[in-house]
């Protein structure tokens, strides 16, 4: 239950800290895990009454904190049912910092480095302590940091092949940030499992775009549903 609320909490967060990260994503990393635990600049709420397009923005903030953080809780909940207490913290730090990339990738089409390279490091040292969170089992002479690896290679090698044939016809087809953060995810899943990963994410990628009658746009969100997607249902079913 405690890690359900701290979920909530975190999810409430979400929408701060990528407007944080936002207005922030220029500088060296160092500067901007400092500077995003700094509270902004807050108006009062005497203020706020005053200027109604302002109270229309902050009900649209608070709800969406709000619809963050029930989510977040959701999706905790499922991770805490379905995987294995002894990596709990290691399990939900990876969720958190997925869900984070969704709403910066959506508000600002980008995934700084300042959270996928992080994510790359702790799922190495994930695998280094032990963690097998794979979709399928790993072959017998392969151990889990081997694993992690090759799976951040492919995770990084595959999606660039890719943009080498789609590139004239789809010059964004995959973003930089896209690619660091299938390697940070092949690190944690290892190597197999990031090939269903990558398929999966261009499926919902495109019923994205078919609903929304576009053909371009964040292509980050994809690939955490993705990721998210295939752990839960097929963890759930071991």
């Amino acid at each position: 239950m405690l890690y359900v609320f701290c979920g909530f909490l975190f999810g409430c967060l979400i929408p701060y800290l990528a407007r944080k990260l936002g207005k922030l994503i220029s500088y060296p990393a160092g500067y901007v895990w400092v500077k995003i635990f700094v509270p902004s600049h807050i108006l009062s709420f005497a203020k706020l009454k005053c200027n109604p397009q302002y109270m229309h923005l902050f009900y649209r903030y608070l709800m969406r904190s709000l619809g963050w953080g029930i989510f977040c809780a959701a999706v905790t909940w499922l991770f805490i049912e379905c995987f294995d207490n002894l990596y709990m913290v290691w399990y939900l730090a990876f969720l958190w910092i997925m869900l984070l990339l969704v709403e910066v990738d959506k508000r600002f089409m980008l995934l700084p480095d300042v959270l996928t390279l992080p994510l790359l490091i702790l799922g190495f040292g994930y695998a280094a302590v032990g963690g097998n969170w794979l979709i399928t089992p790993e072959p017998e002479f392969m151990n889990p940091t081997f694993n992690s690896f090759l799976g951040a290679i492919f995770g990084y090698v595959m999606p660039t092949v890719a943009s080498m044939f789609l590139i004239r016809k789809y010059p964004d087809a995959f973003g930089g940030g896209d690619i660091k953060l299938l390697a940070a995810v092949g690190a944690w899943i290892g190597m197999e499992a990031i090939t269903y990963v990558i398929l999966l994410s261009c499926i919902i990628f495109a019923v994205q775009c078919l609903i929304a009658k576009q053909r371009a746009g964040a292509f980050g969100p994809a690939i955490v549903y993705a990721t998210l997607i295939l752990q839960i249902f097929l963890q759930g079913f071991e």
